[in-house]
């Protein structure tokens, strides 16, 4: 290294934050900021294995119902995706902390527990309980698949108001 520091895309979205500054009534006055120092929406996107891992735990409970002896595998994956997220993807957290915020995610993650509830619920009532290991298997890939597509989706919309605000560049 030549003794400079290069900016992370936290970094830099820290600095976007900070970029007003306080004028003469005390008020916050924005200032523009350069391109170069927002980050862009490449930056700030969840690499796709990151998709892989939360539509597998999302799909923990029936899996789980399909193989019990599978718990350790689970619990090993889940310790991997919390390290994982905490080390490589650091930089992706105020993206993370933005869209946990977001009413959007909370509605996407209410809307997946009602839906394993309601199913399980309404396939019950209907005497088509899912009670065999395909069925547990097969119930455990939709609930990931749906996980997945919402998050995406979530992913998407977030980045995309990112740019709007002009907090990100495309």
């Amino acid at each position: 290294m030549n003794g400079t520091a290069t900016r992370t895309s936290a970094e830099q979205a820290e600095q976007v934050q900070q970029a007003g500054q306080v004028g003469q009534a005390g008020q916050v006055e924005q200032q523009p900021v350069p391109a170069a120092v927002l980050p862009s929406v490449a930056e700030m996107r969840l690499p796709v294995w990151f998709f892989g891992f939360e539509g597998v735990l999302a799909g923990a409970f029936d899996l789980l119902r399909a193989a019990p002896s599978a718990w350790p595998a689970l619990v090993a994956l889940a310790v991997v995706n919390l390290g994982v997220s905490l080390t490589m993807m650091r930089s992706r957290l105020k993206l993370a902390k933005l869209l946990w915020r977001g009413k959007g995610t909370r509605k996407v993650a209410l809307g997946l527990v009602g839906l394993r509830l309601g199913s399980h619920l309404v396939l019950g009532l209907l005497g088509a309980a899912v009670t065999g290991a395909l069925g547990h298997v097969l119930f455990a890939l939709v609930m990931s698949t749906v996980t997945v597509a919402l998050l995406v989706h979530v992913q998407r919309t977030s980045l995309a108001a990112l740019v709007a605000a002009g907090k990100a560049t495309a």
